[in-house]
Formats: C-alpha cells, sequence, structure tokens
C-alpha cells in the first residue's frame, strides 16, 4: 500500500480526534464516576486495539498476513467503513450534548437521549467507532486488525454493561422501556 494511503486512514482518525477534543468542551457537572481501575478495564484494551491498527509492524510479523485477496478495492471498502463509522459516532456526540463523558457517569440533570442516531441504537457512539476500527482493519488487511476489532467489541461491551447498570438505575422504568424498543449496538440485532 503507498503512503498516501496509509496517510489517509491516519488523518481520518485524526480529524475524529480533533472533532471530538472539541465536542467535549463544556459538559454537564459529573455527579458519579467510574473509579479508575474501572475506567482502566476499558482503556487498557482499547489502547492495545488501537496499537495493532496503527504500528507498521508487530514483532515476529505477529498476525500480519492478508485477510482478503490483494484488491485496491479492499482498501477502499475499507476507508468509506472507517470515515462513516467515524461519522456516525460524531453524529451521535453532537445528539448527546452536555451529558457526554469519556469515563461512565451521571450527570447534574443527566437526560436520557432517544433522538437523532439514539433512535436505532442505545449506544451509537460505540457502534460508531466499532465501525471505524472494522474498516481500518479491512483497510489493513492484516489479520490483526481482526483481532484488534475483538479486542474493541469486548472493551467497549464491558463499558456498556456499566453503562447501561447506571441508566437503569437513574431513570428505571424510562431506561426499560428505553431497552425493550432499541437494541444496544446493531438495529434489530444486538
Amino acid at each position: 500500500m503507498s503512503a498516501i494511503y496509509q496517510h489517509l486512514i491516519g488523518a481520518l482518525w485524526l480529524a475524529w480526534v480533533i472533532t471530538w477534543s472539541l465536542l467535549a468542551r463544556n459538559a454537564k457537572t459529573t455527579l458519579r464516576r467510574e473509579s479508575p481501575s474501572s475506567r482502566a478495564a476499558h482503556v487498557v484494551p482499547l489502547i492495545i486495539a488501537a496499537l495493532l491498527l496503527a504500528l507498521p509492524t508487530l514483532p515476529g510479523n505477529f498476525l500480519s498476513g492478508r485477510m482478503f485477496p490483494h484488491a485496491l478495492a479492499t482498501f477502499w471498502v475499507g476507508a468509506v467503513v472507517l470515515a462513516a463509522g467515524l461519522a456516525f459516532s460524531v453524529w451521535a456526540r453532537v445528539h448527546l450534548g452536555r451529558n457526554w463523558s469519556g469515563a461512565v457517569t451521571i450527570k447534574r440533570g443527566h437526560e436520557l437521549i432517544r433522538h437523532g442516531p439514539y433512535r436505532f441504537v442505545r449506544h451509537p457512539i460505540y457502534t460508531g467507532v466499532l465501525m471505524a476500527l472494522i474498516g481500518t482493519a479491512i483497510a489493513r488487511d492484516e489479520w490483526r486488525g481482526l483481532l484488534a476489532v475483538l479486542i474493541a467489541f469486548a472493551a467497549l461491551w464491558r463499558k456498556l454493561v456499566l453503562e447501561e447498570r447506571w441508566l437503569s438505575e437513574t431513570f428505571s422504568e424510562e431506561y426499560a422501556k428505553y431497552r425493550a424498543e432499541v437494541r444496544a449496538l446493531i438495529p434489530f440485532l444486538l
């Protein structure tokens, strides 16, 4: 893969990080926050997944074999899935507004958001990030991408379970109804 293609994937992720940083300003005051060890339990695996995808090579070419027959189309399919996933997560972040936090939290005046992408899945930021990681793995076209996606899924699922518990405690019947109507990550499936 030529350098321009490698830089396109990095540029998409960099644009997302910058957008995310700008959107993170002005969040509501936190009333309850997960412990540092709880946060590390999903952040550390996400960092490992990111490194699996971002590093140019792994020691001993671990999991560096191709997943698909070599074709430029594979890269472009991955890039489109990546861009769509990042866009979906930003759309969700915009709709979440001041309720957002990188850690599992309950905010002062926390609102249960059910509009925008929250009509389709309860955790659209995670859906978008997972789509973006899948797109990155497709574009990278190495088996380590699959491992990265599985690690990220496990980390985000762990975080999702904790968030679900806290949201159920905070919004009780309203959240129970939402859970019955809308799937967690994949519309109509999961």
